[in-house]
Parts: structure tokens; sequence; C-alpha cells
């Protein structure tokens, strides 16, 4: 398993910006389809965005797409989200997610957590009316 360590959440008021970062160790990150989920108190842990492996292909949950943006830089061993225009309904707390990609085949982004099998403590996000 590859070791994940997220930062840069926060409390922001609404309609502003937060860039949360995701930093891999242990293994060669390139090897790996990244996402992003987030858990609200009282609800279930749900996919927000991933992207795969070569980073050519990525995917949103529909309440964010156009706000948030999934991007990866191999080089830094790091995944990045950037959420623009924060809604109150953005607050929980925000996993990185790692899933081992072994052929072409599994190339692409899964929005199921139970495909991940690497996961970070959380970073708590606060968005504030």
């Amino acid at each position: 398993q590859v070791q994940l360590v997220e930062s840069g959440g926060g409390l922001v008021q609404a309609g502003d910006s937060l860039r949360l970062s995701c930093t891999a160790s242990g293994r060669t990150f390139s090897n790996y389809a990244m996402a992003w989920f987030r858990q609200a108190p009282g609800k279930e842990r749900a996919f927000v965005a991933g992207i795969n492996r070569s980073g050519d292909r990525t995917d949103y949950t529909d309440s964010v797409k156009g706000r948030f943006t999934i991007s990866r830089d191999n080089a830094k061993n790091t995944v990045y989200l950037q959420m623009f225009m924060l809604k109150p309904e953005d607050t929980a707390v925000y996993y990185c997610a790692a899933r081992a990609v072994v052929s072409f085949l599994e190339n692409v982004v899964i929005p199921v957590a139970a495909a991940y099998d690497s996961w970070g403590q959380g970073t708590q996000v606060t968005v504030s009316s």
C-alpha cells in the first residue's frame, strides 16, 4: 500500500477557494489512480473527484462539476483538489484515496470507495454561510 497524507483544509466562507493536497510515499505514485472522497457528519463517504494513473481522465460528482478540479503531479507524488466557489454543503472531512493500476483496462476513474485500498487520514473543510 501507499501512504497518503492530506493537507490544505480549513475554515472558509461561502464563495471562497481552497486547494487540498495529498502526498504519497512508499510506492511508485504513477502506478496509482487517485481520488478524493468526502464524509459529512451523519453521512456516508462519497466520491468527489478522481483522476486516472496517466492523468488524462478525470471524473467528478455532479455537485462539484465546474467548481472543483483534480490534478496530479507525478514528479511531486502529489494529487490536488482545487476547490472554487465553496458552499456550506461542501463541509466535510476530505479523504485522499489510491488504487493500484496494473493493466491498461484498469487505467480509469472508479467512483466507488471499495475500489481503493489506501486512504489518508482526512482533512477537515468547513464552509460557513
